[in-house]
């Protein structure tokens, strides 16, 4: 291949996924490997790539693309999900631009209409994220309203309700006025806001006075059923048995007396509204109040309101406080903050509401789930989230899953004339049963009539796992066997119980063992500010746009430096700037080794450097591997970028490149050398692969690497095991780094050109042979002469490197008086570290406090620092300062 001057990922990345494709190198079926399932997470098929997707689905990536690499059979099940608020208020809108109205259509008319919108628009997100590199199996994608996926969700149902743990009734639900649909707990998103607090007066029904009541929602008035005081309030007690008045409707309620009323809230009087607020709707019932529903479910105010029928709640709110005023009854209005939920599907504001809706009983099915987590079956990464999971389910309520929508699976109720109804899959089964439960042979399926609520979209995608692989359709059939359970599964916290969890119930509820070993849960991606990225606060880049810009590797190294597992990460574009610095970093390293030849004729002299290198690798495979074993996949790719930027680039290639030999297409070096820098550079590319795809896979296929077998890719190559770590080779060569670091900081401050040798000799008060790695500091550091000394030369600038001295001679060029003050300068420094190291060491409290282990660095930094101040005074007194 040619080799352009800086890495151009645009050449090769459609080039490179289209190979993978035509090759079948994600597709995988089951055979006599160990398996390695993902599934992932369905976007909802409203979606398009956001930031958090990018990062949920690259560590996927690289999780799926090292087990395809540990020779394991990688499966990654692609998917969406049919999101039916989200999809049903799109088509709605669609629908809208078509000047259509849903209320005129029939239900089968308008799932056309929104099939027409999913085929459409529902696979735009996996296409993007194909841009990313996601070695998913395309080919078993899957959707939650397909028929298969669908008829699971309905024979679920079905064997719930046969348990007793789906039933019907009414309860105070979150509705989404907008969505005009129940929403569970966990669809609501708590808000700080805003408000006002309106200060009201109550007349007493007797004429004898007033209370007045404190409320963020006075529109809600005139659903009132009672005000409610503490018994023990001695300011209330003439209050007691009385009734008052609500305003402008003159409608009398009473005054009930409960310690649920906090007397130093407020003014101490509360309002109870059972049909709008759940507090008070369990106080009305403990109570026996009536329930007066006032809203509509649009949020527009009804006949029981009485007053501003017809107005939207937020509107009727503005104008009642007008009509309080203006009648006497508004004291004053505070400004108030406070919580307030809101649909995470529409951003409406929720209004509690008593409402006819399906439950799921969660209780029974709750322990086992939970138990799963507390005995380490399923392991939650970082293992910080259990306790909020164990809260979670410790506590859990029943799920709402009807919601009033008509994109998603109907619920398989049947109602007959007298309300009465059966469950069943199909209208001949209902009609079968509900002859039975009636004693009624003439009945037709004509008069029976189907719920028309939908359940919950989670309803589905908590059968994901199984499903996908069709284990309701056949419980045995050969996927399912050989796939489940998964081993990992990649989300967010925030779905923590409203997902994983319930998938959790389900995986024991219908195969009874865990869908997955593993959760890793990632953090949240937020701006360099601290805040989270959302469209609305305009802080969030496009992904595309990203990739566009640094290349899907550099983006792919860029988020996953910044994202330590459970933890929010601080998302700045100049991540990806690093990452694709870092690709170029590699492409420039292999353009250096592309331009060299073997030459048998030349004597090996690398042996130390590529013995060196090879400890290095090993030692960080083993950091490498160890990270991954704990899902630190931030530290692995770190320890992958330091072996790569520093130890190959900066050191090895360094230590091992042939001098520039003027005039000559290659530069010559011994095959020894030029074969085991091929191995490495071959190593390196595996070990980076499931980080960097494309890069990667470019460089694998290059001449350089020799005429490779047909499908012979990076994408398959196994990935190298740990082998031999020479630790004493590595230590010392860490001394010999340090060496020539220092006889190039002190080029740097004389302003010694690069190409100046230097001289330098050795006071070797250790064990380490210098002599040994002669040739790698002549090298590295320019030297000329390499001397060994008993005695410390004169008028020569000097360093320590551990207990041994080092000495560079001062030329003529070096002005003796900067010289003085550099050395004054660092003897100021060294002598105050040294003063605060004896202040600790002086300290009876910390050396009777600190473990051995401490106050032994600190007497080792004591000695060093002593050490290193009498080469200073001698280097000092040499110059006569």
């Amino acid at each position: 291949m040619s080799t352009s001057k800086t890495y151009l990922p645009k050449d090769i990345e459609d080039k490179w996924y289209s190979y993978w494709l035509e090759h079948d190198f994600f597709k995988s079926v089951p055979d006599e490997r160990e398996p390695y399932t993902v599934v992932i997470p369905p976007p909802n098929v409203t979606g398009v790539l956001h930031m958090g997707h990018m990062l949920n689905n690259t560590i996927q990536d690289v999780l799926v693309r090292r087990a395809r690499m540990k020779g394991k059979n990688a499966c990654w099940v692609p998917g969406t999900d049919h999101a039916s608020i989200a999809t049903e208020a799109k088509v709605v809108n669609m629908l809208k631009e078509r000047r259509i109205s849903k209320k005129d259509l029939t239900r089968d008319e308008f799932l056309k209409y929104a099939w027409e919108w999913k085929e459409k628009y529902g696979g735009i997100i996996l296409d993007q994220l194909k841009k990313l590199g996601a070695s998913c199996d395309w080919e078993r994608t899957r959707f939650t309203m397909e028929e298969g996926l669908s008829e699971a969700v309905i024979d679920t149902f079905i064997h719930l309700y046969k348990k007793g743990w789906i039933y019907r009734g009414i309860r105070m639900v979150n509705w989404d006025p907008q969505g005009k649909t129940a929403v569970s707990d966990e669809e609501v998103n708590r808000k700080e806001v805003n408000q006002k607090l309106y200060y009201i007066r109550y007349n007493l029904a007797d004429g004898s006075g007033y209370v007045t009541i404190a409320t963020t929602r006075p529109e809600t008035i005139m659903a009132d059923t009672a005000v409610c005081i503490n018994p023990n309030d001695e300011r209330y007690t003439h209050l007691h048995g009385k009734k008052v008045l609500i305003p402008l409707i003159n409608r009398e309620v009473p005054i009930i007396l409960d310690d649920y009323v906090t007397m130093d809230f407020g003014t101490g009087c509360l309002k109870v509204t059972p049909a709008h607020d759940l507090n008070d709707y369990q106080l009305g019932q403990k109570h026996h109040l009536p329930v007066i529903d006032i809203l509509n479910d649009d949020g527009t105010l009804n006949e029981n309101a009485q007053i501003l029928v017809g107005e939207d709640r937020f509107a009727a709110r503005k104008k009642i406080a007008v009509l309080l005023e203006a009648d006497g009854y508004l004291e004053k209005i505070e400004e108030y903050k406070s919580q307030v939920g809101f649909s995470e599907r529409t951003d409406a504001v929720i209004e509690p509401k008593l409402s006819m809706q399906w439950f799921c009983k969660m209780d029974e099915m709750a322990k086992p789930a939970l138990d799963y987590v507390l005995k380490g079956e399923i392991k939650l990464i970082p293992d910080k989230f259990v306790n909020t999971y164990r809260h979670w389910m410790e506590n859990v309520h029943d799920w709402t899953i009807s919601r009033q929508l008509w994109w998603g699976q109907q619920i398989p109720a049947w109602y007959l004339p007298d309300g009465e109804y059966v469950i069943a899959k199909t209208v001949e089964e209902a009609l079968k049963l509900a002859k039975e439960k009636t004693q009624n042979l003439g009945l037709t399926a004509t008069d029976l009539t189907q719920d028309p609520d939908v359940v919950d979209t989670w309803f589905s995608s908590w059968l994901w796992p199984i499903s996908v692989f069709d284990g309701f359709k056949d419980p045995n059939n050969a996927d399912i066997n050989y796939y489940y359970p998964t081993n990992d599964l990649v989300t967010a916290p925030e779905i923590l119980f409203f997902w994983v969890a319930r998938m959790i119930m389900a995986g024991h509820e219908f195969r009874g063992e865990a869908p997955f070993k593993n959760v890793y849960l990632t953090g949240i991606v937020r701006d360099k500010l601290g805040r989270k990225m959302s469209k609305s606060l305009g802080n969030s880049p496009d992904p595309l746009e990203l990739i566009e810009k640094y290349g899907a590797d550099g983006v792919r190294v860029g988020m996953l430096l910044c994202s330590p597992a459970g933890n929010d990460l601080m998302f700045d574009e100049s991540y990806c700037e690093q990452g694709r610095n870092f690709a170029n970093k590699i492409w420039n390293a292999f353009k250096l080794v592309k331009g060299w030849e073997a030459d048998e004729s030349i004597a090996p002299k690398n042996a130390i450097a590529i013995e060196w290198f090879e400890s290095r690798f090993n030692q960080s495979l083993a950091e490498i591997e160890s990270n991954f074993a704990q899902f630190r996949l931030s530290e692995a790719l770190m320890s992958t970028y330091k072996l790569v930027w520093d130890d190959f680039c900066a050191w090895y290639l360094e230590m091992v490149k042939p001098a520039y030999q003027q005039g000559v297409e290659k530069q010559r070096v011994d095959t020894e050398t030029f074969k085991a820098t091929i191995s490495f550079f071959e190593n390196i590319l595996k070990i980076l692969h499931p980080f960097m795809p494309f890069l990667t896979e470019e460089l694998w296929h290059d001449e350089l690497f020799g005429e490779r077998p047909e499908l012979d890719c990076c994408i398959v190559a196994q990935l190298p095991e740990v082998g031999k770590i020479n630790t004493r080779l590595l230590a010392d060569v860490e001394l010999v780094k340090q060496v020539i670091a220092n006889v190039r900081n002190i080029r740097n401050a004389k302003q010694i050109a690069p190409k100046e040798k230097l001289n330098l000799s050795a006071k070797v008060n250790s064990e380490v042979s210098y002599k040994y790695y002669e040739l790698i500091i002549t090298k590295l550091a320019n030297i000329g002469t390499f001397n060994f000394i008993v005695e410390k030369p004169a008028g020569a600038a000097g360093f320590m490197v551990s207990t041994d001295e080092f000495y560079v001679p001062l030329e003529l060029n070096t002005d003796p008086v900067e010289e003085c003050a550099r050395l004054q300068k660092e003897k100021v420094y060294l002598t105050g570290f040294l003063n605060s190291v004896n202040s600790k060491l002086g300290n009876e409290r910390f050396m009777a406090n600190a473990k051995p282990e401490i106050i032994e660095v600190e007497l080792k930094k004591k000695a060093d620092t002593e050490a290193k101040l009498k080469i200073l005074e001698e280097s000092l007194a040499a110059l006569a300062c």
